[in-house]
């Protein structure tokens, strides 16, 4: 048995990749890494053609804070660095980059969970 944090956060990632999927995004790559940048998540592509760095964030309990709370303006400047390298590296002239958060956070006293993106946490 690995560490709970990380068994947490790809089974995280993994109901967020589901998820976009059903909504029409294409899951490019998992656990991107490029130098000088930091690990994204989940690289993909949105419904409108939007190369989307997507940060995964969770919560076994509400006890910890808020999901949403825990992206720091540092983390999304590794994220964004990531994502240029990653566009750079495809070959293909995208018109849209953007970082966006998902958060994944229990629904009290039940055995789910409730996902919710923030779009666009980078600013561009």
């Amino acid at each position: 048995m690995g560490d709970p944090r990380h068994d947490l956060g790809l089974a995280a990632e993994d109901a967020v990749a589901r998820w976009l999927t059903g909504d029409g995004w294409t899951i490019r790559a998992r656990r991107e890494r490029r130098p000088g940048g930091g690990e994204v998540d989940l690289v993909a592509v949105d419904p409108i053609g939007a190369l989307v760095a997507v940060e995964v964030r969770a919560r076994r309990s509400a006890r910890a804070g808020a999901a949403v709370q825990t992206v720091d303006a540092a983390r999304v400047a590794r994220i964004e660095r990531t994502l240029v390298a990653h566009a750079r590296a495809s070959g293909r002239n995208w018109q849209t980059l953007r970082v966006d958060l998902v958060t994944v956070e229990p629904i009290p006293g039940r055995a789910r969970w409730v996902l919710r993106r923030v779009p666009g946490i980078d600013g561009w």
